[in-house]
């Protein structure tokens, strides 16, 4: 299959150089100053055990319609990103997105249709360092992915899922993938709230006066959310967010790392959003209302 990846970020890169590494046929789009950049310097992905150079394909502007496009940039770029890569979209291209949130769902849909349009989930623990190369934190790189309908009859299914599997990271598709975008929502809506709202990662919050008392009490609203958008968080998944939030480890979230860097932040996405479908079913919000809040102060005075 010709693969698009929309941004070479930390996690476009990361996926996107697995990708390619593997022998996949991958064509990165993106900004002309990343675009030198890569030029120059090639991909860089630092892993704990070993470090990989490639020379990635790059493009500024489509070139033709590719069968599989991974949009992987920040939620506050989509729509920028939406537009650029529309020429891409064939009729039977398969869009799926490695987002945060949401949100970005409804925007695929009405842009390329459902048919087109999937659903996607990836974990990874990454940034781009000072160099712009790919630093990948931990062994997590997980990639979800499939129709928004859940169905398995699609044709296009068994390409896609050959394409994305054994190359390098852990890919599988899911029957469930709209679900599996609300278990991630919701931990990163509890991780990325803690850590911006109270300044620190979650070990720090712990160790703190109240701190477990305040992380539980978040979670248990970003579940109340769920619960009540009908995406109740289950099994594996709240095991997961548990796992989180009693931690006395350093872990953060990207957005607490963009924020100390003072970087644009998904607050909206993340956050907001949640705080936005806490509204729409009634449920009270307050810890998340609060981080909304500082978040929007905070992208404000960018």
């Amino acid at each position: 299959m010709r693969i698009l990846v929309v941004g070479a970020g930390a996690t476009g890169g990361y996926f996107g150089g697995r990708l390619a590494l593997a022998g996949r046929d991958v064509t990165f789009l993106v900004r002309p100053g990343r675009a030198a950049r890569l030029a120059d310097r090639g991909l860089r992905i630092k892993s704990p055990d070993a470090e990989t150079v490639l020379r990635p394909r790059t493009i500024t502007e489509p070139d033709g319609h590719y069968d599989l496009v991974l949009v992987a940039v920040k939620s506050y770029s989509l729509e920028t990103a939406l537009a650029g890569l529309t020429p891409a979209v064939g009729p039977r291209t398969v869009v799926i997105p490695l987002l945060n949130g949401i949100r970005h769902i409804e925007s695929l849909v009405r842009r390329f249709g459902a048919d087109r349009a999937w659903g996607g989930v990836c974990m990874i623990h990454a940034t781009l360092d000072d160099d712009g190369d790919v630093h990948q934190m931990s062994g997590l790189h997980r990639l979800a992915f499939g129709p928004l309908d859940g169905g398995d009859a699609d044709d296009r299914l068994p390409s896609v899922t050959g394409t994305l599997t054994g190359a390098g990271f852990d890919a599988r598709a899911s029957t469930t993938i709209v679900q599996e975008i609300w278990d991630k929502w919701v931990l990163l809506a509890t991780l990325g709230a803690a850590t911006t709202l109270l300044r620190g990662s979650i070990g720090a919050i712990n160790k703190a006066p109240g701190g477990s008392e305040f992380l539980h009490a978040l979670a248990a609203e970003t579940t109340a959310v769920a619960e009540a958008a009908g995406h109740p968080i289950r099994g594996k998944a709240a095991a997961m967010l548990e796992a989180t939030i009693v931690t006395t480890e350093p872990t953060t979230s990207s957005m607490y790392r963009d924020l100390v860097q003072g970087l644009p932040v998904e607050g909206g996405a993340i956050v907001g959003d949640m705080v936005a479908e806490a509204a729409k079913h009634q449920v009270s919000v307050p810890l998340l209302a609060a981080a909304h809040t500082g978040l929007a102060v905070y992208s404000a005075n960018l």
